[in-house]
């Protein structure tokens, strides 16, 4: 029997569960697919799942655990949950941005967020960027803000030349 860690997202799908669990450990290093559980025939009359279907999905993305629930149509994701992925290079933003948007929203990108293909929002940002914003009284901060929010996909180079001015 695995450890669970404390505090695990549960993400609620209709019905795609595993192809977002696959979707998101083919894209994340360090990433594998857990436990796949599967609906019995006890509840059908509550869940209205089909035996033998997947039910839930426990997979680790980068070593932090998250669990997939496949439980209907009921509730959709919004932007006020969103995932945040630190990157130190703009190559790692690239390689996020590309995989994460793929087949997602084009209308829902601005200042480094993203929405994927199953609607789950994404902030794919570089890890200095609380430096710039640190103090938000200065100049620096100022250009670097207008720089953001001008941007679809963040750029680390042109926000610290509006940083330095």
């Amino acid at each position: 029997m695995s450890t669970l860690q404390r505090l695990t997202p549960s993400l609620w799908f209709d019905s795609q569960a595993e192809q977002a669990a696959q979707f998101y450990t083919g894209i994340f290093k360090n990433s594998r697919i857990v436990t796949i559980n599967y609906y019995g025939k006890a509840g059908f009359e509550t869940h209205r799942r089909p035996a033998g279907s997947v039910m839930s999905v426990l997979f680790e993305l980068d070593g932090h655990e998250f669990t997939a629930v496949n439980g209907g149509p009921q509730f959709k994701f919004t932007e006020a949950i969103s995932f945040q992925v630190n990157c130190e290079e703009q190559h790692e933003i690239d390689y996020y941005w590309d995989r994460l948007s793929s087949g997602g929203d084009p209308r829902a990108q601005q200042c480094g967020w993203l929405k994927d293909k199953y609607g789950l929002s994404w902030q794919i940002v570089p890890s200095m960027l609380p430096d710039l914003f640190r103090d938000a009284s200065s100049d620096g901060a100022a250009r670097a803000m207008t720089a953001m929010l001008k941007m679809k996909k963040l750029d680390i180079e042109t926000l610290e030349k509006a940083f330095e001015g």
